[in-house]
């Protein structure tokens, strides 16, 4: 019996007239088979996030949109090919049984369905509307068309009960998938949660202010966790606040009940950070699971953080007095909690990172974690498999004609794979190898079921264990902790889960702030950048440089500037002689001027051992600064707050004089000159050192010439004393960064939208998010206009 089933296996291979297109299409299967369980094990694998990378989602999605027609196409020829051999028994006045190629096809068919789910997004967003239900129509009219297949096509009650099942999991899990996404779109805590948490941080602001807990910026006002500890922003629970809806405002609060209720029912980053803070002389506290534990203090704030700024990408904005709570919670209560002013930067870009890391997750998962808790945990993963059990018991029945004895008997005997075993037919086919080419390509036939198999499997086990050990489920137990730590289960057990999970969690990798580094001085020919890219996680120098720095703006109330501001005020010596190299509109050509000038003087000084650490410090600022704003020039122009157009033309108008100042060998090749790292700098230095034709300023000139010029000026300053200078570049481009990420158009504020789609938090995304929630602008006004102005009055 084995023996006639290889021989039916092969059997698709000997004739001789489709030989080709059959072992070109199972070749191709193959390759894409292996891709996409390499692809997904190594892309899931690289940290626990629900997010799918961006170019395998796009590689699997594409091929996966193309697998159904052309297997549909197969599957017909296949069926219809009367050369195949009947594996099946078959009656008097029956049709046929479909050919093992045939079946071959079709469960490839079913099993991919099965993984096209597994790398499509939960549309949670209700501006999603019409695409969304078109795809959900595509995706139902895919799962009709497959079940015709299964039941009107294969004969066999044992084959048909086999086939039934992948059917019933595809057509489940499709339901799954459309249920989940339109739960969410209609809950108030997710898809309707815009508006609703608009009147509620409207209610509170109102209430701080009415109440006097609204703090001013004086001596006396509170600081540090004390700020963290009244902080009323919603962590979980404002959806289930009594609101009526309106015409005008949304959703108008009850006010005689809005305090009893959010004490009640939201909980509030301010509850938790008190939760945490217990004391540390009372061993028998049964929060003591919690106390002191920062990652879920911040964890928590970040959510809170999140769905403020998910509003802005719903075309929301933030009001003044929003505006100036964030910038006390932050500025003054964040940034104040504790000494040690890098393990505070480090912990404030970790709650931002965090906060862009849950607004992408919400718009761009994979995974259900949108809908984490409790309750969804045992609906979505213990009930629904008993359901999808029920539908399969169904299955059998309908294929056997309610006759289960028979159904069981026939699975097992009409399914020799089953009956057999996969590895005595592996075996039996290894044996004829060597003699019959056609054991080989049932053998790579094989391979591909068990591995489009394999990868599904995968898959569900991997979604779940995202889901355990997502941000948003870990959120989701601290809320059911705090709201009602004494319910059906112990404080000291809740808070034993949570801790096991974190310490579980701290053994994974999880998503790190990172930014790409380009250093355009390396050669801007055919390589077109690619070997000159590369990503570093963003150094905790930069993280403080740029938290003080908008700590004193937010002080000061000083207008943002790009970088002329911080020459007149801090470097008056340097202002005199660099000040032109700050004079433009445009953002693009000062990062393009300092980068060069920055470029220059780090290839004329390279590194020193034994340098002291304010040094190291301001160096790494100055040149991992430069290197991202270079990178975002030429890779992500739409993220700079400027005009896509005049990037675009100042970055080719740059390549143009570069390669004219170098020659096409420096340019394109300059790695394979010898010593040619020298000679670039200097023949761009050159460029700078020739005079302004007359009647044109310096500020008027290229962005290379401008950029010698500046690098010639700080080689000089260097080889008197090199720490200044590298103070001044690091203070320089921490102005510029800052300067670059506000931006309330909606235009950009899509793009950073976008960038999350990407599958990665941008820094520039962290600090765009950071500044909007701070209402911290540029002035439409530059620095050096004021200047002139005052001159004039």
């Amino acid at each position: 019996m084995l023996t006639n089933y290889v021989q039916n296996l092969t059997s698709s291979y000997a004739d001789k007239s489709n030989e080709v297109s059959i072992v070109t299409t199972s070749s191709v299967m193959f390759v894409l088979a292996a891709l996409f369980f390499i692809l997904s094990l190594f892309s899931r694998v690289s940290d626990v996030s629900a997010v799918l990378n961006p170019t395998v989602r796009l590689f699997l999605s594409s091929a996966l949109s193309l697998f159904l027609p052309v297997m549909s196409y197969l599957f017909s020829e296949a069926k219809n090919n009367p050369s195949d051999l009947s594996s099946g028994p078959m009656s008097s006045g029956q049709q046929p049984e479909l050919s093992l190629w045939a079946r071959t096809i079709l469960s490839w068919m079913l099993l991919v369905e099965l993984l096209r789910k597994k790398v499509e997004t939960i549309l949670v967003n209700t501006t999603s509307g019409v695409q969304g239900y078109s795809s959900t129509i595509e995706h139902a009219s895919r799962i009709v068309w497959l079940g015709y297949l299964v039941y009107f096509n294969v004969k066999s009650a044992g084959q048909k009960t086999i086939y039934g099942f992948l059917w019933v999991l595809a057509a489940s899990e499709l339901i799954q998938r459309v249920t989940i996404s339109e739960v969410l779109k209609r809950s108030f805590a997710c898809g309707k949660n815009a508006q609703r948490l608009h009147s509620y941080m409207a209610h509170i602001l109102l209430q701080d202010h009415e109440d006097g807990q609204q703090e001013n910026d004086d001596a006396a006002a509170p600081t540090g966790a004390d700020l963290l500890m009244r902080c009323r922003y919603a962590v979980m629970g404002e959806e289930e606040l009594e609101m009526e809806a309106t015409g005008l405002e949304g959703y108008e609060p009850n006010t005689q009940k809005i305090k009893a209720e959010s004490a009640a029912v939201v909980v509030t980053v301010g509850k938790i950070w008190t939760l945490a803070e217990g004391r540390d002389d009372d061993d028998d506290d049964p929060h003591l699971h919690l106390r002191g534990d920062q990652r879920l203090k911040r964890l928590c704030l970040s959510f809170a953080l999140h769905k403020l700024l998910r509003r802005r990408f719903e075309n929301f904005h933030f009001t003044d007095a929003e505006v100036h709570s964030y910038r006390g919670i932050i500025f003054r209560g964040l940034c104040n909690d504790g000494t040690d002013r890098d393990a505070i930067a480090v912990a404030l870009f970790k709650v931002l990172h965090d906060e862009l890391h849950f607004v992408c997750e919400y718009y761009h998962s994979v995974v259900p974690v949108v809908a984490s808790s409790p309750f969804f945990l045992i609906t979505n993963y213990l009930l629904f498999p008993i359901i999808v059990a029920a539908f399969f018991l169904l299955n059998i029945i309908v294929c056997n004609n309610g006759d289960l004895f028979y159904a069981f008997k026939s699975i097992r005997s009409d399914n020799l794979v089953i009956s057999t075993g996969i590895n005595k037919i592996v075996r039996c086919l290894f044996h004829y190898i060597k003699e019959s080419a056609p054991a080989l390509y049932s053998t790579v036939d094989l391979a591909i079921t068990m591995l489009l198999a394999l990868a599904f499997i995968y898959q569900e086990f991997w979604e779940f264990v995202v889901f355990i050990f997502s941000n948003w489920f870990m959120v989701s137990l601290i809320h059911h902790y705090v709201s009602n730590p004494h319910r059906h289960l112990s404080p000291a057990f809740k808070g034993g889960v949570i801790n096991s999970i974190l310490r579980l969690r701290s053994t994974m990798s999880q998503p790190s702030l990172q930014f790409n580094q380009l250093f355009m001085l390396g050669g801007l020919g055919f390589r077109r950048h690619t070997m000159l890219l590369k990503s570093k996680a963003v150094p905790k120098e930069v993280k403080r440089s740029i938290m003080e720095y908008l700590v004193k703006h937010i002080d000061s109330h000083a207008p943002l500037s790009n970088g002329w501001s911080m020459l007149q005020s801090k470097y008056p010596d340097y202002h005199s002689q660099l000040s032109w190299a700050c004079q433009s509109d445009s953002i693009t050509e000062v990062i393009l001027t300092w980068h060069i000038a920055t470029s220059i003087l780090e290839a004329m000084f390279p590194k020193q051992r034994g340098a002291t650490m304010s040094f190291q410090s301001h160096r790494t600022v100055a040149t991992t600064l430069s290197r991202y704003c270079a990178y975002l020039v030429a890779f992500s122009p739409e993220l700079l707050a400027n005009n896509l157009d005049s990037t675009h033309r100042l970055y080719d108008a740059m390549k143009k004089e570069m390669k004219a100042a170098l020659g096409c060998w420096l340019y394109y090749l300059p790695q394979e000159v010898p010593g040619s790292g020298v000679e670039r700098w200097r023949k761009v230095m050159q460029v700078g050192e020739e005079p302004p034709p007359v009647g044109k300023l310096e500020a008027e000139m290229s962005a290379v010439w401008k950029g010698g010029k500046a690098g010639s000026i700080l080689v000089g300053k260097a080889k008197l004393n090199e720490a200044p200078v590298w103070k001044l570049l690091a203070d320089i481009w921490t102005e510029v960064i800052v300067y670059a990420a506000p931006s309330r158009d909606e235009v950009h504020v899509k793009a950073h939208g976008d960038a999350l789609a990407h599958g990665g938090v941008e820094f520039i995304s962290v600090l765009w998010a950071l500044t909007t929630h701070a209402g911290v602008t540029r002035p439409r006004i530059k620095p050096w206009a004021l200047i002139t102005i005052d001159n004039l009055a």
